[in-house]
């Protein structure tokens, strides 16, 4: 079982930054890869970013590439979503998740990937 909390969501302007953070517990953290997805309302949750268990391999969809950093620390179970750059288009709830089963490296894309979600934390972008 892995239990994962976000936190760091709000409510920001155009052309902010914001970090969330998403702490994990109940197994060893650097062993499995995680992921940040989010899901605006009426849209299907869409991939964001994913980072390996030793955190030197990451991923990003193309809309995210080049304002929003991945990272982790293993010593504090607990990966990051650092977002630059904010616009409207980024509004949504954004999900932490873990990959626990898929080899450490492994970076999917695809939410049925992942085998535990955090609650959410709400980001919204005003114009």
């Amino acid at each position: 079982q892995v239990q994962l909390v976000e936190s760091g969501g709000g409510l920001v302007q155009a052309g902010d930054s914001l970090r969330l953070s998403c702490a994990a517990s109940g197994r060893t953290f650097s062993t499995y890869t995680m992921g940040w997805f989010r899901q605006a309302p009426g849209k299907e949750r869409e991939f964001v970013a994913a980072i390996s268990g030793s955190g030197g391999n990451t991923n990003y969809a193309d809309s995210v590439k080049g304002r929003f950093t991945i990272s982790r620390d293993n010593a504090k179970n607990t990966v990051y979503l650092q977002m630059n750059s904010l616009n409207p288009e980024d509004t949504a709830v954004y999900y932490c998740a873990a990959d626990i089963f898929s080899p450490p490296s492994r970076l999917t894309e695809s939410p049925p990937g992942y085998n535990y979600w955090g609650q959410g934390t709400q980001v919204t972008v005003s114009s």
